[in-house]
């Protein structure tokens, strides 16, 4: 993805010879290696994270694809903030080959795709799916970047809840005033 090598250098000595201890109600625990993931509540985490999911979504093929939802002229296949990924396609055929592309190169480095917090949405009818012998959730609607998303594309619900929480913090403002 064309990062520089001494940045790469750089990172492998940051992470290098990680140890950690967890604390609990009981005490602390004995320190141990930490030989996967990036470090909790380090600046860098967020964008190390974003890195690899492009990475993953290159090879997958999902940036050239043609195939998505248009907008504007443009084709959008997916949606990403923070750990959250939403998959977009015009039938339900295409969007199984993208979840299936993303969770096979997700596993070539070493990241799995969580089939619990996996689910399905579609303006139609949707057949029952299975992956790695795991039922797909198939959903009416979900949180997306704190918004609701309906299959029905209706977002009604969501300007009265917008509107009653402005009426909330407007009334909570009056009180200083």
């Amino acid at each position: 993805m064309g990062i520089p090598d001494h940045l790469t250098c750089l990172l492998r000595k940051l992470y290098a010879g990680q140890e950690a201890t967890v604390r609990t109600e009981h005490g602390t625990t004995d320190w141990f290696q930490i030989g996967k993931g990036v470090r909790q509540g380090c600046i860098l985490s967020p964008c190390l994270f974003n890195l690899y999911a492009e990475y993953i979504m290159r090879n997958a093929g999902l940036e050239e694809a043609q195939a998505g939802i248009k907008i504007a002229g443009r084709n959008i296949n997916n949606l990403r903030y923070a750990d959250d990924t939403t998959l977009m396609a015009e039938s339900e055929e295409e969007l199984k080959s993208f979840l299936m592309k993303v969770k096979e190169e997700s596993e070539k480095i070493g990241l799995k795709l969580n089939i619990q917090k996996t689910k399905i949405i579609g303006s139609g009818p949707i057949t029952s799916w299975e992956i790695d012998g795991e039922t797909v959730e198939i959903v009416s609607d979900f949180i997306f970047g704190g918004s609701k998303i309906t299959a029905d594309g209706d977002c009604s619900h969501e300007i009265k809840r917008c509107l009653l929480f402005g009426r909330q913090v407007m009334t909570k403002l009056l009180f200083f005033l």
